[in-house]
């Protein structure tokens, strides 16, 4: 029996070593939709101003399943912060997101990550120096804070990921490293994601794999190419969202009921995948070999409960998964009244 709130081996590479770890994300969507984040911006500014729905998010996702609090410093960073007018805040909102995972992370025995990850500045070489400016000091006050290890996230680029990974090795801590694939299956500055893997493999990474923008369904191919193109850990932390072959990535999907015709980012209700599917992606991931689990935004608890679950966990949230045995009309309980289970093909 999985139980969260009991020591675990030390560190993420000696979890990895002893078996799959989950981490669980979604903050940025989950705070949209009970309106404590602003879609467009998608800047976390709920650290600042409701500490604790931040830290109830955490424990609500490690009572789920997750044995990481990743801090809620996706795009917390000097870029965003800049198109705000509100730089003067950089530190603050990162110091007070680390500090509200700590908090979770040490009372669960659960690891602590920080979290870099797209600064949107990135070009080519001639951007690398002010992005990897960027990643020194949102990193060095991850250390600071006591993080176990690093996330960098959602990189379009190939080249800007490896620059990520040499500042949270040069800071000494383990990094997993995940790339985002948008609609065409390669990195904007042209590699598959294969390839892009290997790199960051060969740069220091000690994960490697994808996160966002693609669903299970048009994820788990390109996780499977990644699989057998690097010796390290692999990394899957999709959308859950269905995303398919003709609209491969979230912001691509699209509904003729909505004025411009895209569900990215405050429509996509109609496509979230449900827990069984989650389910299933979880299983089908484990079979290629991924032993760093997640999901990313629109996720819920509930979501991670199933993946916990389909790795044969049961996690504290589990005392209440499904169970329709008492339910009035579709149960199979003796004491449930007879009338009411007949009308059940009625309702």
């Amino acid at each position: 029996m999985f139980n969260p709130a009991s020591p675990q081996p030390d560190g993420l590479l000696q979890r990895l070593e002893h078996g799959p770890v989950i981490c669980a994300e979604g903050y940025l969507f989950e705070f949209e939709r009970r309106g404590y984040v602003q879609a467009g911006a998608f800047v976390p500014e709920v650290v600042l101003e409701h500490p604790d729905l931040v830290a109830g998010l955490h424990q609500d996702f490690v009572r789920a399943g997750s044995d990481v609090v990743q801090a809620f410093t996706y795009y917390a960073h000097r870029e965003k912060l800049r198109l705000l007018g509100k730089e003067h805040l950089l530190e603050q909102m990162n110091r007070n997101a680390l500090a509200i995972a700590r908090d979770v992370a040490r009372k669960t025995h659960t690891l602590l990550a920080g979290d870099i990850c797209n600064t949107n500045v990135f070009t080519g070489p001639e951007s690398v120096d002010t992005v990897r400016a960027m990643f020194e000091e949102q990193v060095a006050w991850a250390v600071q804070e006591g993080a176990d290890f690093i996330v960098g996230e959602t990189f379009a680029f190939a080249a800007e990921a490896i620059v990520a990974t040499e500042v949270i090795r040069a800071a000494g801590l383990p990094a997993v490293i995940t790339l985002a694939v948008h609609r065409h299956p390669v990195t904007r500055d042209g590699y598959t994601p294969a390839e892009a893997c290997k790199a960051l493999e060969q740069a220091g990474a000690d994960v490697v794999g994808l996160n966002c923008i693609r669903g299970p369904k048009t994820m788990l191919p390109l996780i499977g190419e990644i699989r057998r193109s690097v010796d390290c850990h692999v990394a899957a932390l999709p959308v859950p969202y269905r995303t398919h072959d003709h609209e491969p990535s979230f912001q691509s999907l699209t509904d003729p009921t909505l004025p411009d015709g895209r569900a990215f980012p405050t429509a996509l209700d109609p496509f979230t995948c449900n827990r069984y599917e989650i389910a299933d992606f979880t299983r089908d991931a484990l079979q290629l070999g991924v032993r760093y689990f997640g999901l990313c935004c629109g996720a819920g608890p509930h979501h991670i409960r199933a993946m916990a679950e389909a790795l044969d966990r049961i996690p504290e949230a589990s005392r209440f998964s499904p169970d329709m045995s008492k339910h009035a009309y579709f149960g199979t309980d003796a004491l449930l009244k007879d009338e009411n289970r007949a009308y059940a093909r009625e309702l």
